[in-house]
């Protein structure tokens, strides 16, 4: 308790300030006079405020500035025990689920993944279905910066908090002296682009509830859908567009759109390089897709097969998940295509998953400068982003985390492999959860769900998604034995 009580005693706030998320679903049960669904809510409420409460008493002599020890403790502290509280809904409201679906399902959708265990969204109450794509909208931008932005009200630092979520390899970035400052900015901006959201969902002839849900989902770059069709549902290309354009923003990195309010210009946009590669991949894969399905006949007239590209490669690549149709009908190459862009596209800062396209844009340059110095081997040729060299000691980290990506991805493949799964359910299940894209192939694609998988299999998937939306080392390092000695 010494070492973990820093760490418990800012967690039970999480825990009482998480016990007003629970409100959202209660007031769609309040407002239609659903006096039992509300009373659900309330109850779900009152345990977790009541939890936070008993731990905050048994803490609350821990009080210190934390160190980053305590921030990687209290991160994964969040990951772990709020998908529980936020299952018990699920277990209360769901007919047959199983507490293995539902912590699934909640981990899904904090960590923004939207891979679903559940079938016949449309005969769920409406309060769940507010709740699994509100989760993702609190969880796409991380719960913990928004932790770090009401930080200084308990009198505490949040950097360390940061550092240990913040998603890309360059973790101590911030544009205000104070990191609370910049966490609260971030929030701001994730909050404006989402009103437009949710105004456009609206505007393209969804009703409030669906347009506040798959706002939710569409900004936290998730997926999760009121209907088992997801966005197929509505048979709407207006709806579509509304899609790609705001999965497009989403995917881009919010520090910098932080950047040109407060500068009022363009520039932080237009001058990064990994927002550049971003938007020259799309495009180029946009254009791939559609010449495939034209030349395959899937489509048969051009504009349709534009737009069936363009949402699926955006949805994809972004790591959201969406579909309107089974893709995995379409040529082989595109299906497993899409995928992998998904394990890299979305830009660091922004609510998507994968690796970052900033990551993989320091591999090709790295990958260019060795093939130089094979020809050249004295030449000084520094790995350079942005017109400044980049450290010695980012570029190992680079390296390192993409040793442990691979690492990672195969050890639970085999895991799934040996629980008797098929090699393309079990890798595509591994990469899309690590990933946090949702559906993957086989079993588990677009015309599918998780909810066939074994107890076991599911919890090999839980732990693949927490560790994706911690970036793999804010995981791992808890097993370490130097991070537990003295």
């Amino acid at each position: 308790m010494q070492s973990l009580g820093p760490a418990l005693y800012v967690f039970s706030h999480v825990l009482m300030a998480f016990a007003v998320a629970f409100g959202v679903p209660m007031a769609w049960a309040w407002f239609h006079d659903d006096l039992t669904h509300e009373l659900q809510w309330a109850a779900c409420a009152g345990l977790t405020l009541a939890s936070g409460a008993v731990l905050w008493l048994i803490t609350r002599s821990r009080r210190r500035e934390l160190m980053p020890r305590d921030g990687f403790l209290l991160v994964n502290l969040v990951w772990l025990v709020l998908p529980a509280y936020s299952a018990v809904p699920l277990m209360l409201m769901v007919p047959g689920i199983t507490w293995h679906h539902a912590y699934f399902e909640a981990m899904s959708a904090l960590t923004a993944t939207g891979a679903t265990a559940l079938s016949g969204l449309e005969r769920l109450p409406v309060s769940i279905n507010i709740w699994r794509c509100f989760l993702q909208y609190v969880g796409g931008l991380g719960v913990m910066l928004l932790v770090v932005a009401v930080l200084p009200m308990l009198g505490l630092g949040g950097m360390q908090l940061y550092k240990a979520e913040t998603p890309g390899p360059m973790k101590d970035a911030r544009l205000t002296p104070r990191i609370a400052e910049t966490a609260r900015g971030l929030w701001g901006v994730y909050f404006g682009f989402s009103v437009l959201c949710l105004l456009a969902y609206r505007r393209a002839g969804m009703g409030w509830a669906d347009a506040f849900m798959h706002m939710c989902s569409t900004m936290g770059l998730a997926g999760f859908s009121s209907y088992d069709a997801s966005i197929g549902h509505f048979q709407s290309a207006a709806v579509e567009w509304v899609a790609v354009v705001f999965m497009a923003l989403a995917g881009i990195s919010f520090l910098r759109y932080f950047m040109v309010l407060r500068g009022m210009t363009l520039r932080p946009l237009w001058n990064d390089r990994e927002i550049r590669t971003y938007a020259i991949v799309l495009a180029a894969s946009i254009a791939l897709v559609t010449l495939m399905l034209l030349a395959e006949g899937v489509y048969a007239d051009g504009p349709t097969a534009v737009r069936q590209a363009a949402f699926h490669v955006l949805s994809l690549a972004t790591t959201t998940g969406y579909a309107t149709t089974d893709y995995m009908q379409w040529p082989v190459f595109i299906p497993v295509f899409l995928l992998f862009l998904g394990t890299f596209v979305s830009c660091a800062g922004s609510t998507g998953g994968g690796i970052k396209m900033v990551r993989m844009v320091l591999l090709v340059k790295q990958a260019r400068r060795e093939l130089v110095r094979i020809i050249h081997p004295h030449v000084v040729n520094p790995v350079t982003l942005g017109g400044q060299a980049v450290p010695a000691q980012v570029m190992a980290a680079v390296l390192g985390f993409m040793l442990i990506y691979g690492a990672a991805t195969m050890g639970l493949t085999f895991l799934l492999l040996l629980s008797g799964l098929d090699l393309v359910t079990a890798l595509s299940a591994v990469v899309a959860t690590v990933n946090n894209i949702g559906p993957g192939l086989g079993e588990v694609g677009p015309a599918g769900n998780y909810g066939g998988l074994s107890p076991f299999q599911l919890w090999v998937l839980s732990f693949a998604m927490l560790l994706g939306r911690l970036e793999l080392l804010s995981v791992l390092v808890l097993f370490t034995r130097a991070f537990w000695r003295r």
